[in-house]
């Protein structure tokens, strides 16, 4: 069983639903999916939002490790993604990974544009959508406790500072897709739509568009 978490935002929960949908309907192994929504973490959960946490999840996402109850591996993804694989690929290489505490896609980029989804500002910052897609080896993110999640400046945790640079593992890059970024590959397994996803009407003709629309038909 691989346990999925994916962010939610009130404004994006077509994104959460179509993406769990594309997750499942190409699986082969048993997946467990979990929206993390503020709303159901409890006491685990109490910083404010900052200015430019563009999204609800923007870092309640470091606290899987911890729902985990540290053990085993867990999946975090951002809603605005579309899986065209089977995740099981992914999961294939936990088993030689186990001395890693995350595997990301590390990107390498500098944003094109200024503002994203909803006129946000594009907030640019070194590896930058590296914690969009993270595959966490639980047991060794023991860092990553409530009290630490909830006190650490945004950018020592998007920018890993919790853990050390060896421990951080390398995904190819077709498992988080930069759309818009990324010139179109037909090969992706997972495609990102980081500037905003086709549900927002400034985006509807972006890359993998039609199949977006054709994966939310799907669900009726």
């Amino acid at each position: 069983m691989l346990d999925v978490y994916i962010g939610y935002d009130p404004r994006e929960s077509v994104a959460f639903y179509t993406l769990a949908h594309s997750i499942l309907q190409r699986s082969s192994i048993p997946v467990s999916i979990a929206p993390l929504m503020r709303g159901q973490l409890g006491g685990l959960y109490w910083r404010a939002r900052g200015p430019t946490e563009s999204t609800e999840f923007s870092m309640t996402r470091f606290l899987v490790p911890a729902l985990s109850g540290f053990r085993g591996w867990s999946l975090y993804m951002d809603c605005d993604m579309l899986c065209r694989a089977d995740i099981a690929e992914l999961a294939a290489g936990i088993s030689s990974e186990k001395e890693q505490a995350v595997l990301v896609c590390k990107h390498d980029y500098v944003p094109k544009t200024e503002r994203k989804f909803l006129g946000q500002v594009q907030t640019r910052y070194a590896r930058k959508n590296w914690s969009s897609l993270m595959l966490f080896n639980n047991e060794r993110c023991r860092a990553l406790t409530p009290e630490y999640v909830n006190s650490a400046s945004g950018l020592d945790l998007h920018r890993f500072a919790w853990t050390e640079e060896r421990l951080i593992g390398e995904l190819p890059l077709e498992w988080n897709w930069l759309v818009g970024e990324y010139a179109y590959n037909p090969a992706a397994k997972i495609v990102h739509y980081t500037l905003g996803g086709p549900y927002f009407e400034e985006y509807r003709d972006c890359d993998y568009a039609g199949e977006w629309f054709e994966e939310r038909r799907q669900m009726k």
